[in-house]
């Protein structure tokens, strides 16, 4: 993994807002990859009063530096495989500044540590656009494999996207003590 110096996952608290608004409604800032189009403005920052971002069926963590700045967010939510086999489904942004230096591979890795130590899933899953390559190593140098292609599951920017299906087990994560 790149030497990205310490990075690590923390509660989102007010003063990241303006950033993770920022992150989630500029275009430009999104990337071609993450914008969705534009949403309903101030509901990121309701929802961080009414819950904070962490739920039992999934949350979000600031992705920070030594120094606590924010860099981006890791989120999670629960989907069902079966009727009585939840899994997280991850998600990862990053600042346009931030991407391209293994940032986003080292916090996909604490995510995927954290959600296994502190929650019970024997899965968790992500999914990217079929041309977002670099999301694709990202996940696989954190450990993730690739599993398939979903056809026309994403629709963004006008059309239906193929996305790639990375996951990790439990089992393939090696274990402590």
């Amino acid at each position: 993994m790149p030497d990205t110096g310490q990075i690590r996952l923390r509660p989102i608290d007010e003063g990241d807002l303006d950033l993770l608004e920022r992150l989630h409604e500029d275009p430009v800032e999104a990337g071609e990859h993450d914008f969705y189009g534009f949403r309903h403005p101030g509901r990121l920052r309701r929802l961080w009063f009414e819950e904070g971002f962490l739920s039992p069926t999934g949350g979000r963590l600031a992705i920070a530096d030594a120094a606590g700045r924010f860099l981006g967010e890791v989120q999670w939510h629960e989907v069902f495989q079966g009727p009585a086999s939840p899994c997280w489904n991850i998600g990862i942004a990053l600042l346009s500044s931030e991407r391209g230096r293994g940032v986003g591979t080292q916090a996909q890795v604490q995510l995927a540590d954290y959600l296994f130590a502190h929650t019970r899933v024997n899965r968790i899953e992500a999914s990217t656009d079929r041309d977002n390559l670099a999301e694709q190593r990202s996940l696989e140098r954190a450990g993730f494999t690739r599993e398939g292609i979903l056809r026309g599951a994403c629709f963004r920017a006008g059309e239906w996207r193929d996305m790639v299906m990375y996951a990790v087990l439990r089992s393939d994560r090696p274990t402590s003590g």
